[in-house]
Order: structure tokens, then sequence, then C-alpha cells
């Protein structure tokens, strides 16, 4: 997790200190209990699991995962779409584009965003692989948020001075064996490994292994889900955990009703009781009598309990209930974005601040790209998050129809989904439009003039790509003169 610290305190950034480092990382460890709790519930450890009760009451224990559903639905909606990223005019990304596709970079956005909507936060390693002894690929991995640190000035910009990469380390034989660490700092990567567990002291720690990298920057790239670094379903946990146990009690209920006991009032029963059977003494003026003893619940108030807990998840999560009868099969594109009108709002503030690192990411790759002698120019390079849900194609083509010749083509046709460059489209239209001008006239018997660039002959006729001259014919060839 982002951790900031005095610059004045922090000495030489690109070889912090083992008393910074340490310090670092005893403050970090605090976070682990918190992080490992979020990564329970997204797994479906819950805490009702764990639940016991004083009596001799069943204990049925039920997990209904609606910590993975927000997740899993939020990085849907978020990644569903690729991100795209379109160059300023007169500048090129596409180097960099060619290495985001080499690498397959929609799924690591993917797992990106899943540490983003499960932990609160997430991060990022940008290095170079070695391919062979001369050439090295660019390459992207996302970190687990309880291994890595960024430490950053207290300044509001929060600038990167360093990150913190650990490890544990295993011999042969499972047990411990330390821990890998390793700083990256805006020229390079310190390597250290130590003796036994975390601390960076003296004694524990051997002596570092440092590798010279070319990024122009610290390497590591936070990123936050939210201002707080607060997961998607980190608010609602004692909301699912009130349903879990709720669930859990009517399974519970259901099974010690299965279970009834046989109460035989006013006579003794000759031989051994079995299970479940039990005697009492007469009842009322009949006296003998036999009834099953139940448990006595009401199912109706029940349901609007759970239904009650259902909408507060939702609602808190902003994340719909996509099984609810409002999402019914048959509406329209344009009705669904209000009926997930909250989950857009929570995707606008989630886009604000992943774009951040996406930006971020943009500029470490074009400082390694210079190094390698590529034409890159990243500045004013537009980044689109378009959400996943469902389009009304119909619809959108209708809309651009009826706008032509009132707004410029390069809007409305922005509008198509998947389209990252409407300028090119522009050319594509005009392109396919002059193809199917010429194929018409080809078809009528008529020379194609679609080269209008060329020059008239004074014979009237127009000079083809090989420099020969059609000439327009003439109407005493055709029969058509008086």
């Amino acid at each position: 997790m982002g951790f900031p610290i005095d610059r004045e305190l922090a000495g030489d950034v690109n070889n912090p200190s083992l008393e910074l480092l340490d310090y670092v990382l005893r403050k970090q460890a605090k976070n682990k209990r918190r992080f490992d709790k979020l990564d329970r519930y997204y797994n479906g450890k819950h805490d009702v699991l764990n639940r016991k009760l004083n009596d001799n009451s069943k204990n049925t224990k039920v997990v209904i995962n609606h910590a993975k559903y927000v997740t899993d639905m939020a990085v849907g909606f978020v990644t569903g779409n690729p991100f795209s990223y379109t160059a300023a005019p007169d500048k090129n990304i596409k180097a960099i584009q060619d290495s985001f596709d080499a690498m397959d970079i929609v799924s690591h956005d993917t797992e990106l965003e899943k540490d983003l909507s499960v932990f609160g936060v997430a991060y990022e390693l940008l290095y170079l692989k070695a391919i062979d002894d001369k050439t090295t690929e660019e390459r992207i991995e996302s970190i687990d948020p309880r291994g890595v640190v960024l430490v950053t000035d207290d300044s509001v910009e929060k600038n990167p001075l360093f990150g913190i990469h650990y490890q544990k380390k295993f011999d042969l034989n499972g047990r411990d064996n330390g821990y890998l660490v390793k700083v990256y700092t805006a020229k390079g990567v310190l390597s250290y490994r130590t003796v036994s567990g975390l601390r960076m002291i003296t004694g524990n720690v051997g002596k570092p292994k440092y590798k010279e990298h070319y990024f122009g920057g610290v390497p590591i790239i936070e990123y936050r889900n939210n201002e707080e670094k607060q997961g998607d379903f980190e608010q609602a946990i004692s909301l699912i955990d009130a349903y879990n146990v709720l669930q859990s009690d009517r399974v519970s209920d259901k099974e010690a009703f299965i279970d009834a006991l046989l109460v035989v009032y006013g006579f003794k029963i000759e031989g051994e009781l079995k299970n479940g059977m039990i005697e009492a003494p007469g009842k009322g003026n009949d006296g003998a009598s036999v009834e099953w003893l139940t448990k006595q619940f009401d199912e109706s108030q029940l349901q609007v309990l759970i239904k009650s807990l259902q909408d507060d998840i939702h609602k808190i999560t902003y994340v719909p209930n996509l099984n609810d009868e409002q999402f019914a099969g048959n509406i329209s594109g344009e009705a669904m974005k209000y009926k997930l009108f909250g989950l857009l709002n929570l995707m606008s503030m989630k886009s604000r601040y992943l774009v951040k690192g996406l930006r971020r990411r943009l500029e470490l790759m074009q400082n390694i790209m210079l190094v390698k002698s590529q034409d890159v120019d990243v500045k004013g390079t537009k980044i689109d998050i378009t959400p996943n849900i469902p389009v009304n194609l119909t619809d959108i083509i209708n809309n651009i129809r009826n706008a032509d010749g009132f707004i410029p083509r390069e809007i409305t046709l922005s509008w198509l989904p998947g389209v990252d460059d409407p300028a090119e489209v522009v050319k594509m239209l005009e392109k396919q439009k002059a193809d199917d001008i010429a194929q018409n006239q080809n078809a009528l018997g008529q020379p194609s003039n679609s080269n209008l660039d060329d020059e008239p002959d004074d014979k009237g006729g127009y000079r083809d790509d090989q420099g020969n001259i059609s000439t327009k014919q003439k109407q005493t060839d055709n029969g058509l003169s008086d």
C-alpha cells in the first residue's frame, strides 16, 4: 500500500538505508490482516463458517458469496471491453500498442481490476524480459498488494520514491527460508535476501545485488479503487455476514423440522425408546395421546428480512441484482442504462483513478521505447474505458443517420461501440463510397473518373495511373447524334 514519507528523512532514494526499509515493511505488515480478510471473503471463506453455538442446536453453515458476485460483476463491467488508447493528432503510439498486444494486456487489466475491486488497491511491475543476448521484451505483471509497498513523498502530488516487492522463500523441505526483497528505484533494482523473517537489519540481510533499468522512473505503479482505497464489497461485509447467518439458521430450522420429536402422552412404552421419541404425562381430559413436536416459524416474515438484507447489499455496493424480475430479457439497451445507473456512477469514479495509473504506464513505456530508438509520443493520448453493457445497434445507427449534416461525422461515428479512431472510420467510409461509385460506373460501361486529382488532357479525357488517356465518348460513336 502507498506509504508517504518526508523526502528529507528518506535520504538517498536510489539506495535506501536498511533502517528505512525495515521501518516501511513493519508499517506495511499492519495492512496484511485486512487484506487477508478481503481475500478470504472473495474466495468464500466467510466468518459464518467459524460460528459456534452454545447449546446442542443444529449449526448448519451456509455461505452465499455476495463478495465474489460484486467483484466479478464490477470487473466484467469495467474490463469487458478492452481499454482503448488513441494517439493525439500527429503523435504515434503504435509501438506501445503492439507491445501491449504481444503481452496480452487485456488479461492483465482484468486481473488488475480484480485486485482493485477486492483490496481497493492494485500494483503492477514493468520490466524487461531477456529473449536472447540481444533482444528483450517489455512485460507488465500484477503484484499481490500483500507483497508490495510503494514509498512516496508526503507532498500533495505523492511522487514515487521507490517500491519494495517481497516474496517468502522455502527450502526443498518446505521450511521457511527467509525473504527475497527487491527495492525498485528510479534507476535500478536492489535485491536483498534475508536469513529469517522480514526484518531488514544487519546480520539478517546479506549484501544486495544491483541491476540497472531504463524506465526513467520507479517501475511499480499503484492504482486506487477510490480515494479511501476500499474494495467494492468492503462496506457490505456486515450485511453479507448477516445474510449468511440468516440463511444458515433458516436451513437449520428446516432440518430441525424434519427431525421432529414424537411425544407420547399418558402411557408408558414398553421397551427402549427410539431416537426422536419422548414420554410425557397425560394431556388434558383425554389423557393418552400422540403428536409431533415441531418448531414453528413464519416463512413469510423470514422472506421479508432476507429480501431486505439482499437489497441493502446491492444498494451499498451499487451492483444490481440481475436475477431480479426488473431485469427482463426484453428491455432495450437504453432502459438497461437506467437500471444500471448506480453501477455506471461507480464506474465513472473508478475510471478516474484507473486512468491516472494507465497514464503513468504509458509514460514508463514511452521511456523504455525511446531507449530502444522507437518513435513514440504519448502526450495527449486519449484513454477510453467503455462499460460492458448491452447496446442497441439499430438505435445507434438510426441516431447517426438522423444526425448526419447536423453533427460532424467524427463525433457521430464515435457513438459506435468499439470505435477507437472515428477519423479513421470516416476515411474508410469515404473510400467505400468511392469504390461503390467506381463499381457502378464500370457496370454501366462508363470510364471511372474517381481520381479527381488528374489533370484533364486537351481532348477532354483524363490520364489514369499508368499515364494512358481515356477520352470522353463522342455522341457520334454511340449513334445518338442528330
